[in-house]
This record gives C-alpha cells, structure tokens and sequence, in this order.
C-alpha cells in the first residue's frame, strides 16, 4: 500500500498535523502494521516538495507546535488517479510452497509431510482470523474476510497437489 497517496486521502477531510495522520491511519488501516512517525514525517517533507502537500498553518495545544498540511489540486488529482487505477491482481505462478514440494519429491523426502505441515500453519492462521473477525469492527471483519479468502484458496491448491503428489512425482523425476 502506499504510505504517501493513503495520506494523502486522509487529507482531503481537511488539513491535519502528522500526529492526526499517524492516527487516523493507525485506526483506519494500521490494524496489523502501524506507521512510524518517522515514515508520517518524511513522506510529508516529500509530498511537500512534490507539490501534492503544502503548509496550512501551525497548531499551539499546550505542547509542542505542530504544522498542519493541506492536500493541493495535484494532490488530488494524484488521490483520484491512483483510486481509479486498479491493483495488479497477485498471481502465484511460481511460489515457495510449490518450490518446497518439488524440493521433497527430488530429494526422496516426503512431500506428503511439506502439505500436511503447511496445511495445519494455514488452518491455524484461519482461526485466529475468525476469532479476531468475531471480536472486529466492520473494517477489520472485511480485512479479515480478505485473508480468510487467500488462504481458503491456499488450502484448495494444497488438496489439489496432494492427490497429485503421484503424477508430480513421475514428473520431476
């Protein structure tokens, strides 16, 4: 996800400070990765200097100054560019798992044991899914559903090549 154009949506509810983004940001999307401060800060300084950002004053509350920011007409240009653009779709042609399965069945071990291993870390990791899509806020029941998703193909894919463990193993050999 990029960091610089989601602050930049953030901003189009009006000018904020790099602490409000931080935080709007934390709660909106950071459920499983948090920004750093630091990464609020620097890409604001490049936002600015890309002219997607610019200066909207300073707020005095008490402590420190904070300088708010303000999206520009580019911003938003950039903002609805990147909206209407969609996401290359994440095609696995050649991943890991496949490579670890052929990896087995060339060494003599049992590939069997590579799916049965992978299943149960997949089956695992759909539980905690559901029981934190339980507890969730919608946002976090939709991110949640998202992976469940992914993973429910996975295990598809991981039933497939167990019942052709036989034919793949003819083959690589």
């Amino acid at each position: 996800m990029s960091i610089g154009l989601t602050l930049l949506g953030l901003l189009e509810g009006g000018p904020r400070h790099g602490y409000d983004l931080k935080r709007a940001y934390d709660d909106r999307f950071g459920h499983d990765r948090q920004v750093h401060y630091g990464q609020v800060y620097s890409t604001l300084a490049r936002l600015l200097k890309q002219g997607l950002v610019e200066a909207d004053g300073v707020e005095v509350d008490g402590g420190p100054e904070r300088k708010r920011y303000a999206i520009t007409d580019a911003g938003v240009a950039d903002v609805g560019s990147w909206l209407a653009t969609p996401e290359k779709p994440e095609v696995y042609l050649q991943n890991t798992l496949y490579t670890k399965v052929v990896l087995a069945l060339l060494s003599g071990r049992p590939a069997s044991e590579v799916l049965d291993v992978q299943r149960s870390a997949h089956l695992d990791a759909m539980r905690e899914l559901t029981r934190r899509k339980t507890g969730g806020d919608l946002a976090d029941q939709l991110i949640c559903d998202h992976a469940l998703f992914h993973l429910e193909a996975d295990l598809r894919w991981l039933e497939l090549t167990a019942a052709r463990l036989g034919q793949l193993a003819e083959e690589v050999a």
